[in-house]
């Protein structure tokens, strides 16, 4: 069995490119709200905040360095938590657009997906009359015929220039369980050392279901792979955010949270911020008997470099 800290690492994954302005209108979309809503969620026990920016005219996903700059200063002044940029940026970004913000910026964490998928949301569209901005229903029903990209050659260069290069340690998101494979082909070249940060991903379209029997088949499989080398995290995706955490956590899981991941605190009820899912992932964690890991131990965990040797 992979070893079991004492600890849980909450993460908050604030805004992502997946849900669009019109889902939701707590939905952060300036650099202003991403940063109020990130230091409140640190503020309420989340130890990693994994970041996206968005362009702040309209909400679309921005790949932007400089729109990051806005709000990565304000958050590291105002709070010690772990900054994880993304380097998965949306579906439509280039690999040189997405990893222009981590590179620059060279954070202690950055997000990576462990290939390539059919990553998709189209089924939303269907839901939705009213589009707030005129670039969200093309963006939600395209992703019907979108594949998101990592090969093995862009995956292999991530870890090169952005982890080796950078010091930069990374959140390895597995959306299935190949993607825990091909973790364990770039371990056996010598590309990843130990500890690694697994978040397994569950229900989206495109990747492995939401099934808890699915949970316990990515754990077991991970601990075939990866023995004792590993902190184990999962991601819940909409509706299955907080029951699966719950059984997960009992499995020994870390955790992750966030409106990129769900737009909703209960069955029909909003989230009205990213706060607010925090703050009830740690309550239902305390109340079964577990301890929130602060943000130092969460570094300690994972091995990192520290806030003080990143460029913002």
């Amino acid at each position: 069995m992979a070893k079991k800290s004492k600890k849980v690492i909450i993460t908050c994954a604030v805004t992502g490119a997946i849900h669009t302005p019109s889902m939701s209108p707590y939905l952060p979309l300036t650099p202003a709200d991403i940063a109020s809503q990130a230091i409140d969620a640190a503020q309420a026990g989340a130890s990693i905040l994994h970041l996206h920016a968005r362009d702040p005219k309209d909400g679309r996903p921005s790949a932007d360095p400089d729109v990051f700059a806005e709000f990565l200063g304000p958050i590291k002044a105002a709070t010690d938590a772990v900054i994880n940029i993304t380097s998965g940026g949306s579906t439509k970004m280039t690999l040189a657009e997405r990893l222009a913000p981590p590179l620059r910026f060279k954070p202690e964490m950055a997000s990576l997906n462990m290939g390539s998928m059919n990553f998709s949301i189209h089924p939303v569209a269907s839901k939705i009359k009213d589009w707030k901005y005129d670039w969200e229903q093309a963006y939600v029903e395209g992703t019907e015929d979108i594949i998101f990209r990592n090969t093995f050659r862009d995956i292999r260069h991530i870890l090169k220039d952005l982890g080796e290069g950078c010091g930069t340690r990374f959140e390895f998101e597995c959306y299935d369980v190949g993607h825990l494979y091909n973790l364990a082909h770039f371990v056996d070249a010598g590309l990843v050392k130990p500890p690694f940060f697994i978040q397994t991903i569950f229900g989206i379209l495109g990747g492995i279901g939401p099934d808890p029997q699915n949970v316990t088949f990515m754990r077991e499989t991970a601990n075939r792979l990866f023995g004792d080398d590993y902190q184990w995290s999962v991601l819940g995706a909409g509706r299955h955010q907080m029951s699966l955490l719950t059984y997960a956590a009992i499995q020994g899981a870390n955790v992750r949270v966030g409106l990129e991941d769900s737009i909703y605190l209960g069955r029909g009820q909003m989230a009205e911020s990213n706060a607010a899912q925090v703050t009830k992932i740690r309550r239902i964690l305390e109340d079964l008997g577990y301890e929130i890991a602060t943000p130092a131990e969460a570094r300690e965990m994972l091995a990192l470099k520290g806030g003080d040797k990143v460029a913002f």
